[in-house]
């Protein structure tokens, strides 16, 4: 929410604190441990897809609802796809010593989601033993263990759980296990239950006429009686506010604080001499051989694919100003 001086945040309200204070107690039991990390896996996966790398995971930054639910927080360190150099790699190291990658250790380039798998490794390890996979008092002898990926699993940590994090624990970034393999381990997929991702168009309720004439001005909608009953509120073209104008230049875009997985969408403005009505009807086309949704209020027109991706449905909105 924002004001004419200041900007205001609204977030969840996380009763269970963090998954640090739940560790520091003493491990945690394989059934416990094997919970969080397929819902850690899950959140990796989601804001991985939506290409956002965290980058500084760790029990501290992960907090515990009142029913025992996972969710990952401050991604203060957490960068974009966009943000890797030709090389297609990340060079920030931005890291918690005993979460450290080798990669980042070596001074070399980084894959963000490579990078977030091992930190993933380091927590499953901490949740089943209550302490450190890589711990010294010397940091420079605990970064040689992480280099080497030198470590040691407890007894009663079960095979299967043995084998999973050596292969998480790789030192060698390109033979680290995947996130697509991963989700497909044996122990991992063990009660684990995907959520399905909600239409973003609420279908019970898209009831709009596919034509141009719901977002354009009266005069058109009145030229065809077919949509005389279209309530005038959904006629108007999108009005632009303070924020759109500030938008306009990168430097002061601030819709990254109010807009939801921004970070996963390809954006794209330009000016056109033609009318509202065919940029519509142009729009419907497009969205007719892709087998879209439409949807049209205020000036805005939205499409949704049927098909259903890893990463939801292919969505496109598109506002005329």
């Amino acid at each position: 929410m924002a004001g004419k001086t200041k900007i205001y945040f609204a977030m969840e309200y996380v009763k269970g604190g963090e998954l640090f204070n739940t560790v520091a107690k003493g491990r945690l039991r394989e059934s416990a441990a094997h919970k969080y990390f397929q819902q850690l896996i899950a959140a990796v996966d989601f804001f991985h897809s939506r290409g956002v790398y965290h980058r500084d995971l760790k029990p501290e930054n992960i907090l515990l609802d009142e029913t025992g639910n996972l969710k990952v927080s401050d991604f203060g360190l957490s960068a974009l796809y966009e943000t890797k150099r030709q090389d297609g790699l990340l060079h920030m190291a931005c890291r918690t010593p005993a979460y450290v990658r080798p990669e980042v250790i070596n001074k070399r380039g980084y894959d963000g989601k490579k990078a977030d798998i091992w930190s993933g490794g380091v927590i499953l390890f901490v949740m089943l033993a209550g302490y450190l996979p890589f711990h010294d008092a010397n940091l420079m002898v605990m970064y040689k263990k992480i280099s080497k990926g030198e470590f040691k699993c407890p007894e009663h940590f079960p095979s299967e759980v043995k084998k999973l994090l050596s292969r998480i624990l790789d030192p060698n970034p390109f033979s680290r296990i995947t996130l697509a393999k991963l989700v497909n381990y044996t122990w991992f997929k063990k009660g684990f239950k995907q959520i399905n991702k909600p239409p973003i168009l609420d279908q019970e309720q898209d009831e709009s006429p596919r034509s141009i004439f719901d977002i354009v001005d009266d005069s058109d909608a009145e030229s065809s009686s077919r949509y005389k009953e279209q309530s005038p509120s959904t006629m108007k073209p999108t009005c632009l506010n303070v924020f759109d104008i500030m938008s306009l230049s990168p430097a002061f875009d601030l819709s990254n604080l109010f807009e939801k997985d921004k970070s996963c969408r390809s954006e794209a403005r330009f000016m056109t001499q033609n009318s509202a009505s065919t940029i519509v009807l142009r729009l419907e086309e497009v969205a007719s051989m892709g087998s879209c949704k439409v949807k049209k209020k205020d000036g805005t027109v939205k499409m949704q694919g049927s098909r259903e991706g890893r990463k939801g449905k292919r969505a496109i909105d598109a506002k005329i100003f």
